[in-house]
């Protein structure tokens, strides 16, 4: 059994395959996933797990050198928007359409779906290198 670090297996695996320059998102439970698009349900109830807990979890196995995020997300919900720079500290940020962070959806390794309920609560992370 694995003791440190993410236990579910599926999240575990694509961050391990994950290069240079390769996607992963995180979602929020409303958040549509393309077809084709790996989806790593984790969503069980309403806001659990949540997107911040998810994303922090997250960032404490994968090397990310930037994010996208939509627009809306600091318009709408300035609260999770402060949470996440807080979590990303320096990483780049770039800023994007609700629509387009959809449609980059496809090119994403996996889309983790939360059970979070806040709106726009959704992030694209872009693998860095750690040398």
């Amino acid at each position: 059994m694995k003791k440190v670090g993410i236990l579910n297996s599926e999240i575990s695996h694509v961050i391990s395959k994950m290069g240079h320059t390769d996607s992963l998102a995180i979602g929020d439970c409303g958040l549509p996933i393309p077809e084709g698009t790996k989806r790593i349900d984790l969503a069980l109830i309403k806001n659990i797990p949540t997107f911040m807990d998810t994303l922090k979890s997250v960032m404490m196995e994968l090397e990310v050198e930037e994010v996208q995020i939509a627009n809306e997300t600091k318009e709408v919900s300035p609260e999770i928007f402060k949470e996440i720079k807080k979590q990303l500290g320096d990483k780049k940020i770039i800023f994007i359409s609700h629509e387009e962070l959809k449609n980059n959806l496809k090119d994403c390794k996996a889309v983790i779906r939360t059970g979070e309920q806040t709106p726009y609560a959704n992030i694209i992370l872009k693998s860095g290198v750690i040398f």
